[in-house]
């Protein structure tokens, strides 16, 4: 049996629910566990790991989360259900700034008209969006955006990774970078990382992060990875991408293991160009694959797709964002992942060079993915997804379940039926608070 194979048996159905973990007999562990663990995978079979009726797994399809999600999916429109799919970024420092950017992006000139417009299932936060000015102006700018989404709850993300990433700053402590955690070699300090991240940004109103960086940058000339992964070895990365995991849920936030399948070997920006890794399979379950794994065995609440070619997994010469072998195949059928998964950035090069950007969307959709991260022409984008919904294109059921996956994240969050209101106290008491320096501190201290 491949190591694939492995995966699949013993990490499948991890994420089904948003919140289970993976289902396997005692003493049985799984290449998600063994990663997590720094132990090189298995390659020995395992037993099937399919819930028996009247199981916990079994019975999560009909928990009280679960009803909810659907009782809110039976009330929305197809629109609002294509609506949710979208993560765009919204400009100004409060939800009634009016902006010429959201004029001529949306049509509207505020955030809290283009959200009444649109229906997005979440936005992304920018400093280069007037987003970030002082702790008091996130606070009010996220609850604002929350008011004007008052029938599902926004997923409002940021991408804060710490380091060379770090979209929130100077307003959050300033925390090590991942290859500084990575260089202790001691999971327990990137899983306090992450909880001090992931508390200070719940006390901002940013309920999920675009962290951690799960690649393994292996090409020691990677123009875009680089210090952003904990290593470059993958026996290292796997245990420190868990931990970190388990941080951000500590602190109550949703994370996206990034990117998917693996940005680590690569001496092309996949913001500017279009990269090619020539992994074989084999490979790619060596190097790539431990870190997502080790993610998936900690209920990983999103993944993110990377803008790469690998053709060795892939000869169409798509981009895995764009890749139904890679994104279904791979990661939903082999490591069970259930699930967001989301988009890289869609106005990055790696991803437009072969396909309009109306049709990034659909075909992103159509191989696997749930959430569009950035569209660069989000009206094109929204159309053609509807069209491609309302043809047949997409069924109403292949978009019912991306959008049951936006709706269960949100559920095993606290967003689906109200989202929590941030104080502005609370944020200014919490942000860059001195126990908060301890652990950069102590992180630093122990950096090798």
């Amino acid at each position: 049996m491949t190591g694939l194979a492995v995966i699949a048996t013993m990490v499948a159905g991890c994420a089904a629910t948003g919140a289970s973990a993976p289902v396997r007999p005692a003493g049985q562990a799984g290449l998600a566990d063994q990663a997590a663990d720094g132990v090189a995978p298995s390659t020995s079979a395992a037993p099937s790991t399919s819930a028996a009726p009247g199981t916990p797994a079994a019975q999560a399809s009909s928990s009280p989360a679960a009803s909810g999600v659907e009782a809110v999916l039976a009330k929305m429109s197809v629109e609002e259900k294509v609506g949710q799919l979208f993560m765009p970024v919204l400009y100004g420092p409060a939800a009634d700034t009016p902006s010429a950017e959201n004029r001529a992006r949306y049509g509207v000139d505020t955030s809290a008209k283009m959200i009444a417009k649109y229906r997005p299932g979440g936005v992304i936060l920018f400093p280069w969006a007037n987003n970030v000015k002082s702790v008091r102006q996130v606070v009010a700018l996220t609850n604002g955006l929350q008011e004007a989404s008052p029938r599902v709850p926004l997923l409002i993300g940021a991408d804060q990774e710490n380091g060379r990433v770090s979209r929130l700053a100077p307003l959050v402590t300033d925390m090590p970078g991942a290859s500084v955690i990575g260089s202790t070699g001691d999971p327990s300090l990137a899983r306090r990382a992450a909880k001090v991240t992931g508390t200070e940004l719940k006390a901002l109103g940013v309920n999920l992060d675009f962290s951690p960086v799960a690649d393994v940058n292996i090409n020691p000339n990677n123009p875009v990875i680089g210090p952003r992964a904990y290593g470059s070895d993958p026996r290292k990365v796997a245990p420190m991408v868990a931990a970190a995991v388990q941080g951000f849920h500590d602190a109550g936030i949703a994370s996206t293991a990034k990117h998917f399948p693996g940005h680590g070997d690569t001496n092309v920006d996949s913001h500017t160009g279009l990269p090619v890794i020539q992994h074989s399979l084999s490979q790619w379950e060596k190097l790539d694959a431990p870190p997502f794994a080790a993610a998936i065995g900690k209920d990983i609440d999103a993944i993110m797709s990377a803008h790469v070619v690998m053709p060795k997994l892939d000869p169409s010469g798509d981009p895995a964002t764009l890749s139904k072998p890679i994104l279904t195949g791979l990661l939903r059928e082999k490591l069970g992942f259930d699930g967001v998964v989301s988009t890289d950035a869609l106005d990055m090069a790696g991803v437009r060079k072969k396909y309009g950007d109306g049709q990034v969307a659909v075909r992103a959709i159509q191989a696997g993915a749930d959430m569009l991260l950035m569209p660069p022409n989000y009206s094109k984008a929204y159309e053609a997804l509807l069209g491609a919904v309302r043809s047949g294109k997409i069924s109403t059921a292949r978009l019912d379940q991306s959008v049951r996956r936006m709706l269960k994240l949100k559920a095993a969050r606290g967003l689906l039926v109200k989202a929590p209101v941030a104080d502005p106290d609370e944020a200014e008491r919490v942000l860059r608070s001195a126990e908060h320096r301890k652990v950069a501190q102590l992180i630093n201290s122990r950096a090798r």
